[in-house]
């Protein structure tokens, strides 16, 4: 009888693996997929940046520029990398800098309307795709 739970355990989890690796491939090779999705899936450090940077826009919390690039471990992406992944989203329209209110030598960043929209509707895709899977 154990060797048999075992088993469905581990028929279990391979079921679920098999279920996230297919998603997740199906997302990245989605020819739909918004441009900003496009940029922040290029390389793991952005896909990391993007759900680190979503994460704590949801929160409300107030992004400065280190605060930004230090969302990411440093052992990901080298700290020239990391601000040039920022101003590159920046430049493209997918975050907005803004000077600070109190300190105008403070930067502030928040993603745009455009990366908010793309954002949401990417983790509603993900979700639907999951829950329909087998």
């Amino acid at each position: 009888l154990e060797v048999f739970l075992s088993l469905l355990k581990k028929d279990s989890y391979i079921s679920k693996a098999k279920i996230l690796i297919n998603t997740i491939l199906k997302n990245m090779d989605n020819p739909m997929k918004p441009e900003s999705l496009n940029f922040f899936q290029a390389d793991s450090y952005r896909f990391y940046f993007l759900m680190s940077f979503m994460y704590e826009h949801i929160e409300e919390n107030v992004m400065s520029q280190e605060y930004a690039i230090s969302l990411v471990p440093k052992k990901y992406a080298s700290r020239i990398k990391r601000l040039q992944v920022l101003k590159q989203a920046v430049a493209l329209g997918y975050i907005s800098e803004k000077s600070s209110s109190i300190d105008k030598r403070r930067r502030i960043y928040e993603p745009t309307e455009i990366l908010i929209k793309d954002f949401l509707e990417y983790s509603e895709s993900i979700l639907r795709d999951n829950s329909s899977s087998p």
